[in-house]
């Protein structure tokens, strides 16, 4: 038998050290994840009533129609048979593996092994065949009420992206390579990415999107000049510096998504929608919102409603001497800028001369991608975990965000750096996204339970500060842009729920492309165009608006610029941040708020 000492000696010294480093960080590993946070299990999966549903529709389902089930089985043992002996023929060398299933195009599979190599060949038939099955077998259930549905189809085809072969070591054929290739250096490399995204995380485990030391919010990301000139305990109010020496008139805020933070809009200079804007001589204010953590437990809707947009509106106001301004507001900011202008209606408030939505809903009756998550097993343990902690962990909601599209957010970026042991890329998009915000406990719920699950706002009303508010109570003019694949806000629902205001003078761009591409989508690059159709919106549907619509090749930003000016009134002199004396420059722009990270 080989004794230790004859063992290394047929090592080679680079193995020897990687198998040593491979201890420690196992240690490491462990500790870090003893150190892991308790969190309320419901966050972890769909609640048991789905899957006793589910069941019990499968029993109701093989009783009524037991033929089914047979011809599944027969189609499914044959279809795998069928593979096994190509495969075996393959293996014989007297002919190559003729696929069952003709693999679809799947960037998961690009290695050439996947098609060359007559082991690597039958994973993936035998993957794309269970796949198969298991997908026809949920879509054919009946009995269960749509919206479960639903959910059971998302959770099925989960179930399947999290168990193709390319997701584990021994059946993904570059990461064996690259083992081989670096004498396991590769897999040491792995482990020490794994190590440091559990320690970071605090025992959880969020893969690391992009290279945390490629940016720096102030020097390569949220570069734009201005300064902050108003600040409370929700917000900073950043006026960004003029570029042209005459502005309009009536001044322009954004108000950012409040779960995100504000520089996905001024990335880089070359992609900045504040640049741009500044460009085009509006007097432009963006508000950053603060990272709440326990303390905030209390803060609700109404909080945000006086002290995020009324102040705001009031300090903006104060600066310039105006007594209208017009606001934006991004996918959940547009939502609540939206609740704002109904209450601000119902007290005469005429503030707002115009607003434009980004990516908005106001009406949650289609609840697309989300819908698996905003059913009461997940809300509930959203609710228990709030009321806990006190805030809403800028961690779960990253991880719901991730699962939308999980192949792209979670296991290609898990193969890269843990298998092989790559590191993360520098991508500015990506570093944005893993820099999120918590959430106020009381706000997270009231936004779930009043606006998401409920509707309120659409249908019987909402109630903020005392007065029920719906969408008919908006009569500004409005424009909306929303972006023809976005998984998060699909456009068709941002359509019916502008529909519903009271506006006279709406406007609906549809751009190409997704949630953030569609939105930050500069003019000169015509990447991505954009659909417009002048037919009033009340009298159409969302397809029929779409039908009709003319397209137009690039940017929308232009059009929406031209729109914006005939609401911001003549021409006067640049305003420059810091100039008035009640508001002086209090940090320059990113400011501080922005640059606070979660423990």
């Amino acid at each position: 038998m080989a004794t230790d000492e004859s063992r290394n000696a047929v090592m080679s010294e680079r193995m020897q050290l990687n198998l040593a480093r491979v201890e420690e960080l196992s240690r490491r590993m462990i500790a870090a994840m003893a150190a892991r946070r308790p969190h309320d299990p419901g966050l972890d999966g769909p609640g048991p009533e789905l899957l006793a549903a589910s069941g019990m529709a499968v029993w109701a389902d093989f009783f009524k129609n037991p033929q089914r089930l047979l011809e599944e089985q027969a189609s499914w043992w044959g279809k795998s048979l069928q593979s096994y002996l190509n495969a075996q023929a393959a293996f014989a060398g007297s002919q190559p593996a003729e696929p069952v299933i003709v693999p679809p195009p799947d960037r998961r599979f690009s290695h050439p092994a996947w098609e060359s190599h007559p082991w690597f060949s039958y994973l993936r038939q035998q993957y794309l065949i269970n796949a198969e099955t298991l997908q026809r077998s949920m879509d054919q259930i009946e009995g269960l009420p749509p919206r479960e549905e639903h959910r059971l189809r998302y959770f099925t085809r989960a179930i399947i992206d999290m168990m193709a072969p390319v997701n584990f070591f021994a059946t993904n054929p570059e990461a064996l390579e690259r083992a081989r290739e670096t004498e396991g250096e590769s897999l040491v490399r792995g482990l020490e990415n794994l190590v440091r995204d559990i320690e970071n995380n605090n025992g959880d485990l969020l893969v690391t999107l992009s290279d945390p030391d490629a940016f720096e919010v102030g020097r390569n990301l949220g570069t734009t000049p201005g300064q902050v000139v108003f600040r409370n305990r929700i917000l900073e109010l950043i006026q960004i510096s003029p570029t042209t020496e005459k502005v309009h008139k009536v001044p322009l805020v954004i108000f950012p998504p409040w779960i995100n933070k504000f520089y996905i809009l001024d990335l880089k200079p070359q992609n900045s929608l504040l640049r741009w804007i500044a460009d085009q001589g509006f007097t432009l204010f963006v508000v950053s919102w603060k990272n709440p953590d326990e303390s905030y437990a209390d803060f609700g809707m109404e909080d945000y409603y006086r002290e995020g947009y009324l102040e705001a509106f009031a300090a903006i106001k104060a600066i310039t001497g105006e007594p209208k301004i017009n606001a934006v507001g991004y996918c959940i900011a547009g939502t609540t800028l939206s609740l704002t202008l109904a209450r601000m209606a119902k007290d005469k408030d005429a503030s707002v001369k115009s607003a434009t939505f980004f990516t908005t809903l106001t009406d949650f009756e289609d609840q697309g991608e989300f819908t698996p998550f905003l059913s009461n097993d997940f809300v509930d343990g959203i609710e228990r975990e709030a009321k806990a902690s006190g805030c809403l962990s800028s961690k779960i909601l990253a991880r719901t965000f991730s699962y939308l599209r999980a192949n792209d957010l979670i296991w290609q970026p898990a193969i890269r750096s843990y298998m092989l042991g790559e590191a993360p890329p520098a991508f500015d998009l990506l570093h944005w996204n893993g820099d999120g915000t918590n959430l106020p406990g009381r706000m997270a719920v009231e936004y779930l339970r009043g606006l998401c699950q409920d509707n309120s706002f659409a249908t019987i009303g909402y109630e903020l500060d005392g007065q029920v508010v719906r969408p008919s109570d908006i009569k500004i003019p409005f424009c909306a842009v929303a972006c023809e694949s976005d998984h998060i806000a699909a456009w068709t629902s941002s359509f019916a729920g502008f529909r519903r205001f009271g506006s006279k003078d709406k406007t609906f761009i549809l751009s190409q492309s997704g949630h953030i591409a569609g939105i930050v989508n500069p003019p000169g690059k015509n990447k991505y165009g954009h659909f417009t159709n002048p037919a009033p919106m009340s009298s159409l549907s969302p397809e029929a608006w779409r039908e009709g619509a003319d397209f137009t090749p690039g940017s929308w930003w232009p059009r929406w610029g031209a729109w914006l000016a005939k609401q911001s009134g003549s021409l006067v002199p640049a305003r420059h941040p810091g100039s008035h004396p009640d508001y002086p420059a209090l940090a320059p722009a990113p400011g501080e708020y922005v640059k606070r990270q979660n423990a």
